[in-house]
């Protein structure tokens, strides 16, 4: 089980949610700053944390060896953790998925295998694994799925030139996919990027009503 915060909407009762996934060696504690810059009062936020510890953090695969065992075990925790918020009342639709770095990766990882619509995936500064074997594996509703991708031209940590190409193996595949670059290295590029993603989020849910 992953360790997990909510973060309540100050719109009470409000079931819309955002699930933020850390990058390499952070925690939920690095986006608690999350809620009140994005300034959404009827978003509530689950903050989580990665399962293996790596050097005061947190990491969700080994990026070093043999990645795909563990961004396997990642992706099926994620599932255990998205169905355990559905149980409590968030509906598929009304649930964005985000991440930076490798949380990106699994935000993908997550959302484009899962089989029902979802109000959009937000990935920002990360990549995809194995695009190829995903857009094979990807079920028929990932058509209808929003997504928002975003990478530094300046990322000394995740080559641009590579994410690119794999953008371009997603769109080919049909994914509705937005893709933007940031004159920023491996970060996020303050309100300019920010208000980019608050932008998606709200389209998301206003195309759900």
């Amino acid at each position: 089980m992953l360790e997990s915060e909510l973060i309540r909407a100050r719109d009470a009762g409000s079931k819309r949610l955002m699930i933020m996934l850390h990058g390499l060696g952070d925690s939920l504690d690095g986006y608690r700053w999350l809620p009140e810059a994005m300034n959404l009062p009827w978003l509530n936020y689950l903050l989580v944390n990665a399962p293996d510890c790596y050097y005061g953090g947190f990491s969700w695969y080994d990026f070093t060896g043999q990645m795909g065992p563990g961004v396997r075990r990642s992706r099926q925790l994620l599932l255990d953790l998205l169905e355990s918020q559905i149980a409590q009342g968030y509906s598929p639709a009304q649930i964005t998925l985000g991440g930076f770095s490798q949380g990106c990766v699994m935000s993908l990882e997550l959302g484009l295998r899962y089989p029902e619509r979802l109000a959009g995936i937000v990935g920002i500064s990360g990549y995809v694994f194995e695009p190829e074997r995903l857009v094979r594996e990807w079920p028929p509703i990932v058509s209808q799925q929003r997504v928002l991708m975003t990478h530094g031209t300046m990322d000394p940590m995740i080559p641009l030139g590579m994410v690119r190409e794999q953008i371009k193996v997603l769109k080919a595949s049909g994914l509705n996919l937005e893709w933007r670059e940031f004159a920023k290295g491996h970060t996020i590029a303050g309100e300019e990027e920010l208000n980019l993603i608050r932008t998606f989020v709200q389209t998301g849910y206003q195309e759900l009503k």
